[in-house]
């Protein structure tokens, strides 16, 4: 039963001891966070977009999860801080003049460096492989490293000069403190947002009310002037029977000379008119012909013969 053929087995062989803690690979890990999909897992192509805790996502693989958050995937917990697209950003990255791409090693004979990133810092030149800690504007969504925005100081952007403050920065791929303190200003932010939106509609209630109010009011001191051009005054109450927010309305109204405008003329006023203003139009019994005028061979037809 073993142990045969003089083999002397060591302790190490014999007594299992406690597993050792298996070492995650510091490149592979880094790579699978700056070249690969938070979501999808697939390798990052442009568009490239960012939520408020600096993960980088394709855009196609989020506006799926968006279409069918019921269908199963394996990291629905990364993007369950997501509720619509204007949650991501989307990024504007530099290109690395440095990487060739996938296309360079098809054959895989030849040797591919890890560290070697797709995009690089536009201030700096520094590669976007982890190695550096990277930001990106929510305002514009451009991207920098850290160290530019250390050495070059300003309020704005280095590549597109739309101006920013200090909380429209986000870390990209940070660290767990990093990403806690992303989350208690996306949840403040968030909260702002709603009490704002609670104060807006409350305030345009309220609008609403006053207006209906006195639209009331106006529509019925419109009534009360008369038609035919004499001038009068007089309050709401006069004017509407029903009760008023007032009681009495302050403002008076005067109804203007002549007749108001959009509205029809009667026949009366039409009758009012001189003959010589009644005799510009065709209508008027002066500018039609009488039978003895009209000629028997004029016709209105031109196919007659």
């Amino acid at each position: 039963m073993g142990c045969d053929g003089g083999t002397i087995p060591k302790r190490h062989e014999l007594v299992k001891g406690p597993k050792k803690v298996e070492k995650v690979d510091k490149n592979a890990e880094l790579a699978a966070k700056w070249k690969y999909c938070a979501l999808s897992q697939e390798k990052l192509k442009r568009p490239i977009v960012a939520c408020e805790l600096g993960r980088l996502y394709n855009k196609d693989a989020i506006i799926e999860y968006l279409l069918d958050k019921s269908a199963e995937r394996p990291n629905t917990e990364v993007v369950a801080h997501i509720r619509s697209i204007k949650d991501v950003k989307e990024l504007n990255l530099t290109d690395n003049p440095a990487w060739e791409g996938e296309r360079h090693n098809i054959k895989g004979d030849c040797y591919e460096d890890m560290h070697c990133a797709m995009f690089i810092c536009p201030v700096v030149g520094l590669e976007m492989n982890g190695k550096h800690k990277f930001l990106y504007l929510q305002t514009c969504g451009c991207v920098f490293s850290e160290r530019a925005l250390k050495e070059v100081k300003t309020e704005i952007c280095h590549k597109c000069g739309d101006p920013f403050h200090e909380d429209d920065l986000v870390m990209l791929n940070g660290s767990k403190e990093e990403v806690e303190k992303l989350q208690k200003a996306m949840e403040e932010r968030r909260l702002k947002a709603k009490t704002a939106k609670k104060s807006k509609k409350s305030k345009d209630t309220k609008v609403s009310k006053s207006l209906d109010s006195t639209g009331s009011c106006d529509t019925s001191e419109t009534k009360s002037l008369p038609l035919n051009g004499e001038g009068s005054s007089g309050s709401c109450s006069d004017s509407a029977p029903g009760p008023s927010t007032s009681g009495e309305c302050s403002k008076t109204l005067k109804a203007p000379a002549g007749p108001i405008a959009g509205s029809k003329r009667s026949i009366q006023e039409m009758k009012d008119k001189s003959e010589t203003y009644k005799s510009i139009f065709t209508s008027h019994s002066s500018a039609k012909r009488t039978k003895d005028q009209m000629s028997n061979w004029v016709t209105h037809t031109p196919y007659h013969f």
